[in-house]
């Protein structure tokens, strides 16, 4: 099935095991994952994967919320067959990983099945998730890089064969051999799209929510006027203390940063106290998941293209959210990218997490202070040191390039458009 899914498991630690998994998950990479322990790249289907832990903390009533160990993929469907292969390739790294977290299956008891029964329990739906492309498989990402590959050494190996050929007929050299190779055949054919049951339920929700939303909009101009003025109390009275990263912080992020094309980002916070807060960001993460599905699914998140994956989570019975997601390019130019294209975006949802620069009417200021946003960022960052990628020389814009060369290959195109796919090579 060619759509995609996010797994993310959530344990809480025994509290005698936490030093010891925090040596064990140093030695298990630099930022980017070595494959000791648990090695991703045994595990089919997956493009992204990260593991870490989350220290012990207090909540905004003090109390005592326990270090856990986090374990997130982001993989092809089936999230069944995942869960299954996970369990069952990578068993005994689960076992060393998560065997000192509440509830692991003891030893003498751990088959495939407790673990993938164990991995169920601690799952954690996602509250938000975001696909650069639905549909475009981690099979499809590698065959299209070596496709590429294949028609550059193609064309490099007899350059002086293009001395005054035009773009139709450099196409039609390049048609043909693939076409006589057959590793390469698959290219002639469509990519494979998302499962019939997977459309009709996307298309449900594509009419579906807007659809209640149409019926309940007498009510929602009924209390629009009441959530207004919660909003601009909340707004004037919570405080926004501009709280900067320690050096020592700041030092352990950035050496875990650019291993790779990609990078990895991984933020934890408190939601601001009180109904009206849990409320507010439970609605507009609901609204973001089905703009994520059905407005932003094609390489564009509101004009940022250097997004792979991203998801929000509800941590902790909704007190805390984590985010995270796999972007191209340095952090600064991540961060400047988001506060240039979609800072009203970014208000609306972090804006109710503690210390967030202030917001005026949800969507105004806020992340526009740019100083106090990233040093908002920064400071809730979490490093990541257990982090994979699929694909560690491949940008969002390789890859999208890549499938439009694949898709060059077959109808009939302009003379313009095959002049644009020529220049793609």
């Amino acid at each position: 099935m060619a759509h995609q899914v996010a797994l993310t498991v959530v344990a809480d630690l025994e509290p005698s095991e936490h030093e010891r998994l925090a040596r064990v998950l140093e030695g298990m990479g630099d930022g980017l994952a070595n494959g000791s322990v648990l090695d991703f790249g045994q595990l089919s289907r997956v493009h992204f994967g990260r593991l870490l832990v989350l220290d012990e903390t207090r909540d905004l009533r003090g109390e005592v919320v326990p270090a856990s160990l986090l374990l997130m993929t982001e993989v092809d469907a089936p999230l069944e067959g995942h869960i299954r292969e996970l369990a069952t390739v990578t068993g005994a790294g689960l076992d060393e990983l998560f065997g000192g977290c509440a509830g692991y299956p003891p030893p003498g008891a751990r088959t495939p099945e407790a673990r993938a029964d164990y991995l169920r329990r601690q799952r954690v739906r996602e509250a938000a998730v975001y696909v650069n492309t639905i549909g475009r498989t981690r099979d499809q990402v590698d065959r299209e890089a070596r496709l590429r590959e294949s028609i550059e050494a193609f064309l490099d190996g007899s350059q002086e064969r293009w001395a005054g050929c035009d773009a139709a007929q450099v196409r039609a050299a390049v048609q043909e051999h693939v076409r006589g190779d057959p590793e390469l055949t698959w290219a002639l054919r469509a990519p494979e799209r998302p499962g019939l049951r997977w459309r009709v339920a996307n298309a449900v929700d594509l009419v579906g929510v807007p659809l209640v939303a149409l019926l309940l909009m007498p009510f929602a101009i009924l209390a629009a006027l009441p959530m207004i003025v919660l909003l601009r109390v909340h707004e004037r009275r919570d405080e926004s203390p501009h709280v900067k990263p320690s050096a020592e912080h700041a030092r352990a992020l950035a050496e875990l940063e650019d291993r790779a094309a990609q990078n990895a980002f991984t933020a934890v916070g408190f939601v601001k106290p009180g109904p009206f807060r849990r409320f507010l960001i439970v609605a507009i993460l609901r609204a973001a998941y089905w703009a994520t599905r059905h407005v932003f699914a094609k390489g564009d998140l509101a004009g940022v293209k250097t997004i792979h994956f991203a998801r929000w989570v509800f941590l902790n019975d909704r007190r805390r959210v984590i985010f995270v997601s796999n972007y191209d390019g340095s952090l600064e130019s991540y961060m400047d990218d988001f506060i240039d294209k979609v800072a009203w975006g970014l208000n609306g949802v972090f804006s109710n997490g503690i210390g967030y620069p202030r917001t005026n009417w949800l969507v105004l200021d806020g992340a526009h202070d740019e100083l106090h946003f990233k040093d908002y960022l920064r400071h809730h960052q979490v490093p990541t040191r257990v982090w994979y990628t699929a694909y560690p020389h491949l940008t969002a814009r390789n890859i999208a390039n890549n499938a439009s060369v694949r898709a060059g290959l077959t109808g009939s195109l302009s003379q313009e458009e095959t002049t644009e796919w020529a220049r793609r090579l």
